[in-house]
């Protein structure tokens, strides 16, 4: 929360204020910033069955309305710790539909290599597309994977490689001292599973449609909010795309829904296409913030659903 504050307040040091207020009541076309809504929403509704899918063949049987409220309640809590909502979600199934925690967590780590996988095409073929705007992009902003490494000192080096053996030393050492090696096993195995479920997931079709649906959603719900301003109307479908993807990997910055890293991200990405700087901070600041208000209102939603949801004990057996 620190870093993503840091960044904000150095984007927006001398961001004139006025303006937002003046976008906000008079100047922005809010009618379809209401348009994108149904695609954020429909993106983790087709999240969850997804994951429902990749969570049968291990025999869990998690209820469709439960999964879609784990992973409205998952979003919404990685606003406060970023990435905790991934872990959350698989408690939830566990507590209501009695679900295994350790494949729930495989399956989700599979989720993840698919989503990579649906990102890495997408990003290529938009790089293929847009070879010039992401040179200028790199060149602009100075992220090159050569000048990231060249930044690290011999002390800096040492210190990575010293605290990564650390890390793996103080596992093991842990591990031994608790004599959790046999549940331990049992956790890894359970994990495995989960990881591998994607090989017999029944509906295979209905699978990556699901995967395709979810980033096409995501996609909808950023680029119909291009038609809100005056200054990024015109900008077309492929400027949408080039931000979008430049933004997702914005996002992997362990900050609140990617607050500071996308907001810089996304408006490089519009300047570089010719929108002026105070114009592109006020996009991805309006839009960025209703988005997470959307998220958030999802999270409030899927509380009070589950509290009316009976848990699985509970439930007579069939």
């Amino acid at each position: 929360m620190a870093l993503g504050a840091a960044i904000l307040w150095w984007m927006y040091r001398g961001f004139d204020w006025e303006t937002l207020q003046t976008a906000l009541t008079s100047e922005m076309n809010w009618t379809w910033m209401w348009l994108s809504f149904p695609f954020g929403i429909l993106a983790q509704v087709f999240r969850a069955l997804r994951w429902r899918q990749l969570l049968r063949p291990l025999g869990e049987k998690a209820r469709a309305h439960t999964s879609i409220n784990a992973v409205f309640l998952s979003y919404a809590s990685s606003l406060v710790v970023p990435r905790v909502g991934e872990v959350l979600r698989c408690g939830v199934l566990k507590r209501y539909d009695g679900c295994s925690f350790t494949r729930g967590v495989g399956t989700v780590v599979t989720e993840r290599v698919v989503d990579m996988v649906m990102i890495a095409v997408l990003s290529l073929a938009v790089f293929v597309l847009q070879i010039p705007v992401f040179m200028r992009f790199f060149h602009e902003t100075g992220l090159t994977l050569g000048g990231f490494l060249g930044s690290f000192t011999t002390t800096g080096w040492l210190v990575t490689v010293v605290s990564g053996v650390l890390v793996v030393v103080t596992g093991v050492l842990l591990l031994r001292r608790f004599r959790f090696m046999t549940k331990t096993r049992s956790v890894l195995s359970e994990l495995t599973e989960g990881l591998l479920s994607i090989r017999n997931v029944d509906g295979k079709a209905a699978f990556w449609f699901y995967s395709f649906a979810i980033w096409a959603c995501y996609f909808l719900h950023f680029y119909l909010t291009f038609f809100c301003f005056g200054f990024t109307s015109g900008l077309g479908m492929s400027v949408a795309l080039v931000a979008f993807v430049v933004g997702t990997f914005a996002v992997l910055v362990p900050t609140p829904n990617g607050a500071g890293p996308w907001h810089f991200a996304v408006k490089t990405v519009l300047m570089l296409y010719g929108v002026p700087g105070n114009d592109g901070a006020l996009f991805a600041l309006i839009v960025h913030t209703v988005q997470t208000l959307l998220v958030a209102a999802l999270g409030l939603y899927a509380v009070a659903a589950l509290a009316f949801t009976k848990e699985q004990a509970s439930l007579p057996n069939p």
